[in-house]
């Protein structure tokens, strides 16, 4: 059948698991789980930061930015998946699919520059001590919050306009569980050699430079740790990081193979497996990693609930 040339179609079909039809009901439990397990994680962190005054720190605020983050990145792409997985038929209308897209490359974008923001707050705590309080000010962390959204929101609208600009042939079948920009460049009608490149540079800009911040910033922090004379001291100093550094390399490690690997036979799936790891996953393991490795925040979820149960007696 000859392909037609279509501006705008209605709507797109999944091919997601189809040539795995038994693995389907499975990952459907298994993505359920970790959807509510996302969902109440992260609320939990978002909930204990806002109302315990012990947690009204600079590093709390950008950790709540990130739960919440994290629950709109897992919202916007997990929902359908369930469904598409529950049913014989899997499709997104064409609306559905430009709001994915938007809204994963404009989340996991905020993600890249909110992880290098949290890194420079880790850096200013341990090699800045005594003037944390002054550079760290509420203005300040407002500013990187609002930098951090905007920026990822910003590249979302150019990226997003410069893909669905493309002139798409059907049938629209993406092989994907979810609209991301190398399934829908598959079906374009034209050359899309320019928009790999686009996609390229803007890969490399929102996750080595961001990587690299981090680094920089980890090292002056390893530096400054090392010359910290108490052993408590310096494992209190490297506790305090060890679960940003933890999320850091679940999210850049997932997203650099994903965006920035040579494309190869196996990158089809390895596409799908990454993308599941990356919107499902590493959203679902933030916050047990902050919880499980961070005594403030677990103490201060024992607070609120004895409140709870105070108030209900």
């Amino acid at each position: 059948m000859t392909p037609v040339n279509e501006s705008i179609p209605l709507e797109f079909i999944f091919l997601g698991f189809s040539d795995r039809p038994w693995l389907e009901f499975p990952l459907f439990v298994v993505f359920f789980i970790s959807y509510m397990v996302t969902i109440f994680g992260n609320l939990i962190i978002i909930v204990v930061s806002r109302l315990d005054s012990r947690l009204q720190t600079p590093m709390y605020f950008f950790l709540t930015n990130l739960s919440l983050l994290d629950l709109c990145y897992t919202t916007s792409t997990v929902p359908q998946l369930l469904v598409n997985l529950h049913s014989t038929r899997k499709v997104i209308s064409y609306g559905g699919c430009v709001a994915q897209l938007f809204m994963f490359l404009a989340l996991g974008a905020t993600e890249c520059v909110l992880l290098a923001v949290m890194s420079f707050d880790r850096f200013v705590a341990i090699c800045r001590p005594l003037r944390y309080s002054v550079i760290m000010s509420q203005r300040l962390c407002l500013l990187l919050a609002a930098a951090s959204w905007i920026t990822g929101f910003s590249n979302s609208m150019w990226l997003s306009a410069l893909t669905l600009q493309v002139p798409l042939c059907g049938p629209f079948v993406l092989d994907h569980f979810l609209c991301e920009v190398p399934a829908l460049l598959k079906l374009s009608c034209v050359d899309t050699t320019a928009n790999e490149a686009e996609l390229f540079f803007v890969s490399v800009l929102f996750h080595l430079v961001p990587l690299t911040l981090i680094v920089i910033s980890y090292a002056f922090i390893a530096r400054a740790v090392l010359r910290i004379q108490s052993a408590e001291g310096r494992q209190k100093a490297f506790g305090t990081c060890g679960s940003h550094l933890i999320v850091v390399s679940l999210f850049y490690g997932t997203a650099i193979s994903m965006y920035l690997q040579p494309p190869s036979p196996s990158s089809k799936d390895r596409g799908k497996m990454v993308s599941l790891f990356y919107g499902i996953v590493a959203p679902m393991l933030n916050p047990l990693i902050y919880t499980l490795r961070n005594k403030e925040v677990k103490e201060a979820f024992k607070r609120l609930v004895a409140r709870v149960f105070s108030i209900r007696k």
